[in-house]
């Protein structure tokens, strides 16, 4: 697969190179976990890529839900979509303030809403900038554009489905979070939260599916480390980690080896350390 790839991921150069195209349109989808003391959306506002619309992860979101930026109802999606000038015929590109962090989440999100003209932009604003590429401070002219959304269900399982998994064993569960937090040996960021994983799932920390410099390693690399960490490909994969963000790291990786059968478990264990008659694992099995 060529590094450039407009359905999951481009490059900087790519981004550069296509940066006046009517028809594309650039995402900021910077997210910080709780606590972090960084506002995303004031750092968009102070320097963003030219053009790019700031893409709010907890308020595109089902605020009914007392889960974390869980996927909002389609209409919602649609509605904020439009407002944006998002729609119908347009290349989107996603970047955040991390390098691939939070990016992916998005990139997924407009899969499961059957957008594939999508692409995550590798190393994100970080490699943007240290490469003095243009940013601005001015917000974007916005208009509104048809958008047509057809919900792609097999993207995303939900608690009942990831549980039925666990039991049978018919899909690989691969949880982004990190090995102190998969073994239970660190405490979870979320207050309330039991300590561990779920029963069967494997440990891929989507740290290990990136580069020093934030890019995403190439689809050999990634094919390694999920092999390495015992993940069966043959089979359909769940990914899961604290809140449904950096899942979507591990989905992206595995869209990029080739591996089209993926699901995001949106909840995580946000929703399955919540509840006690849900069994946990802990240590390494």
């Amino acid at each position: 697969m060529p590094h450039d790839d407009p359905k999951t991921l481009v490059s900087t150069d790519w981004l550069a190179a296509h940066l006046k195209d009517p028809d594309l349109r650039i995402l900021d989808a910077s997210w910080h976990m709780p606590g972090s003391g960084r506002d995303a959306r004031a750092e968009y506002e102070a320097a963003h890529i030219p053009g790019a619309r700031f893409f709010d992860i907890d308020e595109i979101a089902d605020l009914r839900s007392d889960l974390p930026h869980m996927v909002p109802p389609v209409e919602k999606f649609i509605a904020r979509m439009r407002a944006m000038g998002v729609g119908d015929g347009h290349q989107v590109v996603v970047y955040d303030s991390a390098g691939i962090f939070s990016a992916p989440r998005v990139w997924w999100l407009f899969r499961l809403m059957g957008k594939t003209d999508v692409a995550v932009l590798d190393g994100g604003l970080p490699k943007w900038q240290a490469e003095g590429r243009p940013v601005e401070d001015m917000p974007p002219v916005l208009r509104e554009r048809h958008i047509t959304v057809q919900r792609q269900a097999h993207l995303i399982k939900d608690v009942t489905q990831v549980a039925a998994a666990s039991k049978l064993g018919d899909h690989e569960i691969v949880d982004a979070r990190s090995p102190g937090r998969f073994r239970g040996e660190e405490p979870e960021p979320r207050a309330g939260l039991r300590a561990g994983h779920i029963p069967g799932s494997k440990n891929v920390h989507f740290r290990e599916l990136l580069n020093e410099d934030g890019t995403m390693k190439p689809p050999e690399e990634l094919r390694a480390a999920f092999e390495a960490a015992g993940v069966d490909l043959s089979k359909p994969v769940i990914t899961t980690c604290g809140s449904g963000v950096t899942a979507a790291i591990l989905s992206l990786a595995l869209q990029r080896i080739g591996h089209e059968r993926h699901a995001v478990y949106d909840g995580s264990w946000a929703e399955w350390g919540m509840y006690d008659d849900l069994k946990v694992a802990t240590g390494d099995a």
